[in-house]
C-alpha cells in the first residue's frame, strides 16, 4: 500500500479524534483538489453527487458506476496530498456489492467513505419521497463494509438520512445499531436545527460527519461541542465552476474578444494547479530541455 495513501488516512483519523470541527473542501477533479490543498483545507469532500455530474454530466440519480467513481477518485488522490473523504452511496448494491464498493476504493487511496441506508436508486413505481431501508439490512451492510476492508485505518462512516424519512428517534437507534457492529464515524444527513442535533448527539459516542450546514448550526465551535468533526457545506465550488464556463462561452459567443474576458484565473495561478514547475523541472533533469 502506498505510504501517501496510509499517512492520508492517519491524518482523517486524526480529524475525528480530535476536538475541533473542520469543513471540508469539496472537489471534483485534480485542479479541485489542489486548490483546496493550497488554501489550507484539511480534508477533501468527493459526493457522489460532483462525481455524476463531473463524469456523466448527470444528476445525481445513481447512474454513476462504482468503476467511475472510483477511477475519478483515484485521480484526484494520485493529484493532491489531501486526505479525500468519499460519499459511497448505497454501495452500488447490496450488501456484497458494498464489499466491492470498500475493496475499489480503498485501492483508490480514498481516506474514508460512507455507506448510506436510504433505498437507492428509486424503485419502480415508487414516489419522489426519499425511502430508507430496514435497520436489518443497514446493519447487514456496515458488517459487510468493515468485512470489505483491508487497511484498518480506512475510516467507515455509517450514513443515514433517516432524520428526514423516519424521524429522530429512528435516526438515533440506526446510529447505535451502526455503532455497535463497529463503523468509525456516524454521518447525518437531514439535521438543520441545534435541538435536533442536541437530541441525537447525547446517544452516539462515535465521531459525527454532517450532510448539513443550515445558518442555525453552522457554528464550528458550536458543532464540535456536540461531536462534529466534520460538517459539509454543499458543493458550491462545482456550481462556480459551471456558471464560469457557461458565461465564458456565452461571452464569446456574443462575440466578446478573448482580450477582454474577465475573471480568468491568472497565469501564475495555472502554473501553480498545472505543476507546472515540476513538468520544467522534469524536463530539463529527464529530457533534457533547456528553459
Amino acid at each position: 500500500m502506498p505510504s501517501r495513501w496510509s499517512n492520508r488516512r492517519k491524518a482523517f483519523r486524526s480529524i475525528l479524534a480530535g476536538n475541533a470541527c473542520v469543513y471540508p473542501g469539496s472537489v471534483h477533479d485534480p485542479i479541485a483538489a489542489r486548490i483546496a490543498v493550497e488554501l489550507g483545507f484539511e480534508v477533501g469532500m468527493f459526493a457522489g453527487s460532483t462525481g455524476s455530474l463531473t463524469v456523466l454530466g448527470a444528476p445525481d440519480l445513481i447512474t454513476l458506476t462504482l468503476t467511475e467513481f472510483a477511477d475519478q477518485a483515484l485521480r484526484i488522490g494520485r493529484a493532491a496530498d489531501l486526505p479525500l473523504m468519499c460519499d459511497a452511496d448505497h454501495g452500488y448494491g447490496n450488501a456484497l456489492s458494498v464489499m466491492r464498493t470498500v475493496e475499489e476504493l480503498e485501492t483508490a487511496g480514498v481516506a474514508g467513505l460512507s455507506i448510506e441506508d436510504t433505498v437507492l436508486p428509486q424503485a419502480f413505481g415508487t414516489t419522489d419521497a426519499q425511502q430508507i431501508l430496514s435497520v436489518e439490512e443497514g446493519i447487514g451492510k456496515m458488517k459487510a463494509a468493515l468485512a470489505g476492508r483491508s487497511d484498518p485505518d480506512l475510516v467507515i462512516a455509517g450514513r443515514t438520512s433517516a432524520i428526514l424519512i423516519t424521524g429522530i428517534e429512528d435516526t438515533i437507534r440506526r446510529a447505535q445499531a451502526y455503532e455497535a457492529v463497529g463503523v468509525d464515524a456516524i454521518f447525518l444527513v437531514g439535521v438543520k436545527t441545534r435541538k435536533e442535533l442536541e437530541a441525537i448527539a447525547p446517544k452516539i459516542k462515535l465521531p459525527i460527519i454532517l450532510g448539513t450546514a443550515t445558518p442555525e448550526i453552522s457554528d464550528k465551535a458550536y458543532l464540535a461541542s456536540q461531536g462534529v468533526r466534520v460538517c459539509l457545506q454543499g458543493h458550491l465550488p462545482f456550481q462556480a465552476a459551471v456558471q464560469g464556463i457557461y458565461a465564458t462561452l456565452k461571452a464569446l459567443r456574443d462575440g466578446v474578444a478573448p482580450k477582454d474576458i474577465q475573471n480568468l484565473a491568472s497565469a501564475d495561478l495555472m502554473r501553480r494547479v498545472t505543476r507546472a514547475d515540476d513538468y520544467d523541472r522534469w524536463s530539463r533533469e529527464f529530457l533534457g530541455t533547456r528553459k
